[in-house]
């Protein structure tokens, strides 16, 4: 039988554990973009995300008997907060699956609740998986996090408190997307009820399961995703949020990490909240879909799915936003190496505040400069390089360049005239016990390390930049290397970052 989605919403029971949050007018991004942007704020639920809600009504609507022999999920946090709070309200107990990379915030934040926390794999999927069999094993419910009709039904409830809220014209609704179940539920009351609301999902450019599966009309399962937006880190969309967005959402908009960081920064300015890089994503969304359409003066809204965020990666993010806003440049300039040149370059830059600086004497000749300098848009970026390059400074930019923004600026130092063969490569690594151990104990002893930069960026998961010395014969021997060691990698040998600062 058809489910009636309007019906469950109206009569899901959610506000026994969950608030109806406000709906707030970001003034300050509002007026930078030229649209009203309001910000739907489950960040305040009491479990700091809108999973409450869905993990209530499932587990409400079970028998007395079936919530006696307990409960089991699967969740990279919230949901799992969300699972515990119901189980205490109910009075049934609750074993937690937990990937393995979950932010301690979260893991700590699951126990307080007096869940029992399991750790299990690298992702959402792996530890969905392992829960799932020992749901059967324990023979008790499986609360999923978002392919379940109630799950649904009580994530749609915000939804139905956006429309109560605010009445008047509303042009889209961006919804942050991981495994489908908040947009399935806003979708499935909002396109009944008011169909000219466009509902757009938002996902990361390297989380982007729903966005390929739509394009392609079938579930499709991400061989890896990323985990800097942890709490839609899904591998595989649900069967039922896939029925559900294949009818009802507008489109999926891909956003990458910059752009998420600058989106936490936006909504610190409004609200002094910081929110997860996950409940950011309707923010930045919105940002990219109006520099796309170009519309102005339209009414939008925005949807903070969550609040549980790492202090520690607060620094990762902090660097990161202001690239993402495009706000800041990096930049290489070669300067000739004579008196005078130094000081003509920085006269250059004018007033413009330098936000990094890295210079070393490379030879008689010429001189490398690695710097980061305030702008106030990617126009202004291209006529400062276009006036450098005019005065006879060659200038790249590498605003863009991963490698840069992640290594070069912390490594510049001079180049290694003496290492031959040398090759670079960027991995990334989930940043976990064992993981840099498995890393240097797969590589083969006869290769050796040139060069070699980690730092923790507090973003979940390791960046290392490794130079090696691999011969051109045993190229393929490093090639069945890299297809072992199951990382994610860049080769970066070509890097103009890499020949202009250490090559």
């Amino acid at each position: 039988m058809k489910t009636d989605y309007l019906e469950k919403i109206l009569t899901a029971q959610v506000y026994d554990v969950a608030i109806e949050t406000p709906l707030e007018h970001l003034s300050i991004l509002s007026g930078r973009i030229h649209n009203q942007v309001l910000l739907k704020r489950e960040d305040m639920q009491p479990v700091f995300s809108f999973k409450l809600r869905g993990a209530y009504n499932k587990m409400v609507k079970l028998s007395p008997a079936v919530r006696k022999r307990g409960v089991i999920a699967a969740s990279a946090g919230n949901h799992a907060q969300g699972v515990a709070l119901s189980a205490g309200k109910l009075g049934c107990c609750a074993t937690i699956v937990m990937p393995e990379t979950t932010p301690q915030i979260k893991v700590q934040a699951v126990m307080s609740r007096g869940a029992t926390v399991l750790l299990h794999g690298d992702s959402f999927t792996d530890a969905y998986e392992y829960a799932i069999k020992l749901a059967k094993e324990k023979r008790v419910t499986f609360v999923h996090p978002y392919d379940d009709p109630d799950v649904i039904a009580g994530q749609g409830t915000v939804g139905m408190e956006i429309l109560r809220q605010h009445t008047g014209p509303i042009h889209a609704i961006f919804v942050p997307v991981g495994g489908g179940g908040l947009i399935s539920g806003v979708a499935a009351y909002v396109k009944r009820l008011r169909p000219e609301i466009k509902i757009i999902g938002v996902e990361p450019v390297d989380s982007d399961a729903m966005h390929r599966s739509l394009q392609r009309k079938r579930r499709i399962k991400l061989p890896q995703v990323g985990l800097f937006a942890d709490g839609v880190a899904v591998k595989q969309i649900g069967k039922e949020t896939f029925r559900i967005c294949r009818k009802l959402v507008d489109e999926i908009i891909l956003v990458d990490t910059d752009a998420i960081c600058a989106a936490i920064k936006d909504t610190f300015e409004d609200t002094r909240t910081i929110l997860e890089p996950a409940g950011a994503l309707s923010v930045a969304g919105v940002k990219a879909y109006i520099e796309r359409e170009k519309v102005s003066h339209k009414t939008l809204i925005t949807i903070a799915s969550g609040a549980n965020m790492n202090f520690d990666r607060l620094r990762h993010i902090s660097e990161r936003a202001e690239l993402g806003e495009q706000r800041e440049a990096v930049m290489a300039v070669t300067i000739p190496e004579k008196p005078g040149s130094f000081k003509k370059f920085c006269a250059m830059l004018g007033t413009k505040s330098i936000t990094e600086f890295n210079y070393r004497y490379a030879n008689h000749k010429e001189a490398e400069v690695f710097v980061g300098v305030s702008v106030r848009n990617r126009e202004e970026v291209q006529k400062l390089i276009k006036s450098l390059k005019k005065s006879g400074l060659e200038t790249v930019d590498l605003s863009d360049n991963e490698m840069a923004k992640l290594h070069i600026r912390h490594l510049v130092g001079g180049h290694a005239h003496e290492i031959k063969n040398e090759i670079i490569y960027r991995f990334e690594f989930p940043d976990r016990p064992g993981a840099l151990m498995s890393f240097l104990n797969n590589m083969s002893h006869d290769w050796n390390i040139s060069l070699f930069h980690y730092r923790n960026h507090g973003a979940d998961y390791g960046r290392v930049l490794v130079g090696m010395q691999v011969a051109p014969a045993e190229k393929s021997d490093f090639k069945l290397f890299l297809d072992q060691l199951g990382y994610r990698y860049w080769d970066e040998s070509n890097n103009p970052a890499y020949k202009l600062f250490l090559g």
